[in-house]
C-alpha cells in the first residue's frame, strides 16, 4: 500500500461520528493529512467507516494495526518524489514516533531479476507482438489483476471497447470461462491480443511502443506504470481503499492518469460501465490533449523514480538510513528486547 492509503486506514478512527451518517458523496476531511484530491465518503468501504470486524479489510486492518503497535518503522514500497509530503503526516499518527521508509520503487533495484528477464522476454509471444507495432502510433495495455472478476456481460463491453477504439490492445483476460462475442477475434485479427496466463508486467510496461495502462490501480502496479512512465486509465474494480485512493492519486493528486467514470449524470453508481464510456477514456488517454499532459507528467515521474533508487537519490539515502537504523536497533535489542518492523510489499 502507498503512504496515503495507510495513513487514511490509520485516520478512520480520528473522523466523528457525524461521517457516517452524511452522504456517500459528502467530501470527507483528515485532521493534520492533506489529500491532493477530494475524498469522498463513497471512496471509503463501508465496513471499514463501521469498524465491521466480519469485513476482510477491516480484519486486515486491525491484524497489521495490533502488529505495528510496537514497530519504530514502516518501510513502504513508494517515493520521497511522489509521496514525500504525506510521509510526516504518516508518521505523526504513531504514538512511539515511528518512522516511515519510501525506499521505493523495489522493481528498480532488481537488476539481476531485469537481466534474467530480459534474456528471455524474446521468446515471450506477446513482445514479439509488441515488436510488430512499432508504427501503431501506441498499445494499450489491459489488466486488472488477479482479484478482479468481471460479469460475463462486463467483459463483452470491454471487448467492444477495444473493438471500437481501434488502437493495438494486450488484454490480460484472468477467467477461464468468459467466450469472445460472435466474430470478434476474427474483426480485431492481429491489432489484438488476448493472453490468459502469467505476463511479466514489468516487459510489457517498459517497451517503447507501450502508451497507456488501463488498471485496476492496486499500488504494485501503479508503481511498475509509473516507473516505466506510462500513463494510467484508472479503473478501481474493486472496492478496496487503496485502489479507489490510488486511481484518484494517480489522475488527479499526480495527474499522470485519466480516469474512468464510476458515477452517471445523476451521480448513481454504474454497475456496469458501457463500453462507449470505456472507448472515450482510451482514446482521449491514447490521442487526446489530457491524455498527452498525463503522458508527459508520467515520464517526469519515471525519470524521478530512476532518480531515486540511483546513488544519491531520495530512497538510497533513506535506505542507508535504515540500514543505520536496524544496525543500532539490533544493539538495542539485545539489551532491551524486540523491537518491530513492517515490510509493505
Amino acid at each position: 500500500m502507498a503512504v496515503l492509503s495507510m495513513a487514511i486506514c490509520k485516520s478512520i478512527g480520528l473522523l466523528t461520528p457525524s461521517v457516517k451518517d452524511s452522504s456517500d458523496l459528502d467530501p470527507v476531511e483528515f485532521p493534520n493529512l492533506k489529500i491532493p484530491f477530494t475524498l469522498l465518503k463513497s471512496d471509503i468501504p463501508e465496513g471499514l467507516l463501521d469498524a465491521d470486524p466480519n469485513n476482510d479489510f477491516v480484519r486486515l486492518s486491525l491484524e497489521a494495526g495490533e502488529a505495528d503497535n510496537n514497530s519504530w518503522g514502516v518501510v513502504v514500497n513508494s517515493f520521497k518524489e511522489i509521496e514525500g509530503d504525506l510521509a510526516g503526516a504518516f508518521e505523526s499518527l504513531y504514538a512511539n514516533q515511528a518512522k516511515a521508509y519510501c525506499v521505493g520503487p523495489f522493481l528498480l533495484y532488481d537488476r539481476l531479476g531485469q537481466d534474467q528477464v530480459g534474456a528471455k522476454e524474446q521468446s515471450y509471444l506477446y513482445i514479439k507482438w509488441l515488436d510488430e507495432q512499432a508504427e501503431s502510433g501506441g498499445v494499450i495495455y489491459v489488466s486488472f489483476g488477479t482479484q478482479s472478476h468481471f460479469s460475463s456481460h462486463q467483459m463483452d463491453e470491454i471487448a467492444f471497447e477495444l473493438e471500437m477504439a481501434s488502437h493495438p490492445f494486450i488484454w490480460v483476460v484472468r477467467s477461464s470461462e468468459w467466450v469472445p462475442p460472435n466474430g470478434w477475434n476474427e474483426r480485431v485479427g492481429r491489432r489484438g491480443l488476448v493472453v490468459q496466463e502469467w505476463v511479466d508486467q514489468r516487459s510489457i510496461l517498459a517497451h517503447p511502443v507501450t502508451g497507456g495502462f488501463l488498471s485496476h490501480c492496486g499500488w504494485n502496479s501503479v508503481l511498475e506504470s509509473l516507473s516505466m512512465g506510462v500513463p494510467l486509465l484508472t479503473w478501481p474494480a474493486l472496492s478496496f481503499l487503496d485502489q479507489l485512493v490510488n486511481a484518484k492519486f494517480v489522475a488527479l493528486g499526480l495527474e499522470a492518469g485519466l480516469m474512468i467514470p464510476q458515477r452517471g449524470v445523476g451521480r448513481e453508481k454504474i454497475v456496469t460501465i458501457g463500453r462507449d464510456v470505456i472507448c472515450d477514456g482510451v482514446k482521449e488517454l491514447m490521442e487526446g490533449d489530457e491524455g498527452r499532459k498525463a503522458r508527459e507528467k508520467a515520464q517526469a515521474l519515471g525519470r524521478l523514480a530512476k532518480h531515486a533508487v540511483e546513488k544519491g537519490g531520495s530512497s538510497d539515502l533513506k535506505f542507508d538510513e535504515l540500514i543505520e537504523q536496524l544496525t543500532i536497533k539490533k544493539c538495542v535489542t539485545k539489551l532491551f528486547g524486540c523491537h518491530l518492523i513492517i515490510v509493505i510489499l
